[in-house]
């Protein structure tokens, strides 16, 4: 099966006249089917796709990984690019009201020292769907073609993998952590293994592979491409994750996002030319 990615939104730019951004898009285009994994942030992911001469009237569906800004904002400047009402598929904890807690945060010339800060989806769905936006919403995983699947909620398996405690959802009127059960990947079944397409992976890229193998009965893991959210991690997490990929047989990994620059270079260091870092205006070849 031929695959290819196309990084259309990421927190760096590796391309003429793209731009980056903080948020996570890639188009997935398979013989069977073609997914937008997220959307971006903002009018940006739009512009990228334009400059990189990349069409989007094909997409089949788009498929939100969870429901933070930096993932869904920059869908009302794409569905004009898509061009046809399209299904949005994800979880329905995607419109929980989700904030990011900054305990002490004072106030700068770059925020406004507010201590709970609204990370969730910047529009409301009504607007959407008139913009085109069809939301297929629910917790099971979902099979998009034979080869391409959802993962639906993700199990917490590995116990040094735990969502970002910083991460809140409000709660009649109270902020509560917020478990991120809407946090979900794309796989696809090759030849050559699992491909594993991620977003932000909060709860644990260990985690989200373990269901992609659950899921397609792949053993073997190919390809890890996407988000890793190793940004904060501790030395001991790092190590074990990279165990664990090691472990599954992972061929070829693409870093992105909230993998963070320092867990990158883990990352590099131990893949060597297997690794890339996946920056808007990257094309991965599969």
């Amino acid at each position: 099966m031929a695959i290819r990615i196309t990084t259309l939104a990421e927190n760096t730019a590796g391309w003429v006249n793209v731009v980056g951004e903080w948020g996570l898009s890639m188009l997935v285009e398979t013989d069977d089917c073609v997914v937008l994994s997220d959307a971006g942030t903002s009018e940006a992911v739009a512009r990228n796709a334009r400059a990189l001469s990349v069409s989007l009237t094909a997409v089949d569906a788009v498929v939100f990984s969870h429901g933070h800004f930096d993932h869904t904002g920059g869908l009302p400047y794409l569905l004009p690019l898509i061009h046809k009402p399209v299904d949005v598929m994800g979880h329905p904890g995607i419109w929980d009201r989700k904030y990011a807690y900054h305990p002490g945060r004072k106030v700068c010339q770059y925020n406004t020292g507010v201590e709970y800060e609204y990370i969730g989806i910047p529009y409301v769905r009504e607007e959407a769907e008139k913009w085109g936006a069809r939301f297929v919403l629910g917790t099971e995983p979902v099979w998009l073609s034979e080869a391409v699947v959802t993962s639906g909620e993700v199990p917490m398996r590995m116990e040094y993998e735990v969502v970002d405690p910083m991460l809140k959802v409000l709660e009649e009127g109270k902020f509560e952590p917020d478990p991120l059960l809407d946090d979900q990947s794309i796989y696809i079944k090759t030849g050559k293994g699992l491909v594993a397409v991620l977003g932000c992976a909060h709860r644990g890229v260990v985690n989200h592979l373990l269901r992609g193998q659950e899921l397609t009965g792949l053993d073997r893991v190919h390809a890890v491409i996407g988000g890793t959210h190793l940004m904060r991690a501790s030395d001991d997490r790092i190590e074990r994750t990279v165990a664990e990929l090691r472990r599954m047989g992972v061929e070829f990994v693409a870093a992105s996002h909230c993998t963070g620059l320092r867990a990158a270079c883990i990352l590099e260091r131990e893949f060597g030319d297997s690794f890339v870092f996946n920056n808007a205006g990257t094309c991965i070849s599969l």
